[in-house]
């Protein structure tokens, strides 16, 4: 039932932690997902240094989906997107042909407070790469259906599972769903998607007689139903659905060509995907030096 468990990989940004948790050298994609981050959990003190703040910078070839559980981030784009997300609401940005955005902690800056959350990335199908980017805000049950009983806590995120559908605008067959489980409550993820995974992004939970502890994720063999066993009170995200194909990832950038990151790096590097009225900042440059040996495709 579980193929592989993997742990997230740390990375201090310098005023916090984000876990890496996709890419993993054995598992590049769960479906459509290339990018799976956990952002803290950090606490922050009123006034903290704007170099935790992630200043603008480009994607092609993907949508990014923002969750919080705690805390607030400010979202700009270019293409004239403002949004402050809180706890329990979606960012959903599809960068297509191209996008600049930046996101900014200037509640957290003001009031102080603890941030913690999941950022995707979620590549798009070969026929929509160069679809016009665009964004959008979703939150309540309306948008993110919501269930409540037997010791746990449902939200669907984005894509379509236990019977509902999110009113996010994804563009393949997927599902991103956020549970808390009670100690003792058991809940499970059947067998709708072909590929399919748990991040345990807090407490402890048992799957097929093997303990998942948090920040583990387990990716699970097509065909069956999966029962999880929260050994404590846990927060688990559920995730996958059906592969698009290869994809490389460099940078920021996502695509079924190479020669088409190519080309985005650089148009990046001449300005021609940076807008000066975006923000008040410098816009973070390409990587210096040779880039990094590209993920296998997958």
């Amino acid at each position: 039932m579980i193929d592989l468990v993997f742990d997230a990989r740390r990375h201090n940004l310098g005023n916090f932690e984000v876990g890496r948790v996709l890419p993993f050298h054995a598992r590049r994609m769960v479906g459509p997902f290339t990018f799976l981050d956990h952002m803290g959990p950090a606490a922050f003190d009123p006034g903290f240094a704007k170099s935790a703040d992630v200043r603008p910078h480009p994607h092609i070839g993907l949508s990014t989906l923002t969750y919080l559980f705690q805390g607030e981030i400010t979202h700009r784009d270019s293409v004239g997107s403002l949004a402050v997300i809180k706890p329990s609401e979606v960012n959903w940005m599809t960068a297509g042909s191209g996008i600049t955005h930046s996101e900014r902690f200037e509640g957290l800056r003001e009031h102080g407070g603890r941030m913690d959350g999941m950022q995707a990335w979620i590549a798009l199908p070969q026929e929509y790469e160069e679809i016009a980017p665009s964004f959008t805000h979703h939150e309540g049950p309306t948008d993110l259906p919501y269930y409540e009983g037997g010791g746990m806590k449902a939200r669907l995120i984005a894509g379509e599972a236990f019977g509902a559908k999110a009113n996010v605008p994804v563009f393949s067959p997927l599902f991103y769903v956020h549970w808390e489980l009670e100690a003792g409550a058991t809940a499970a993820l059947p067998a709708e998607y072909s590929e399919r995974a748990a991040y345990v992004a807090s407490g402890r939970v048992e799957v097929d007689h093997r303990a998942l502890n948090a920040t583990q994720m387990a990716v699970f063999a097509p065909g069956e139903t999966v029962v999880f066993k929260a050994l404590e009170p846990s927060t688990v995200m559920l995730l996958g659905g059906e592969p698009i194909g290869p994809r490389f990832i460099e940078w920021n950038f996502v695509s079924s060509s190479k020669d088409r990151i190519e080309q985005a790096k650089a148009d990046w590097k001449a300005g021609r995907m940076k807008l000066p009225d975006l923000d008040h900042d410098e816009f973070i440059p390409l990587p210096e030096g040779p880039p990094p040996p590209a993920p296998p495709m997958s």
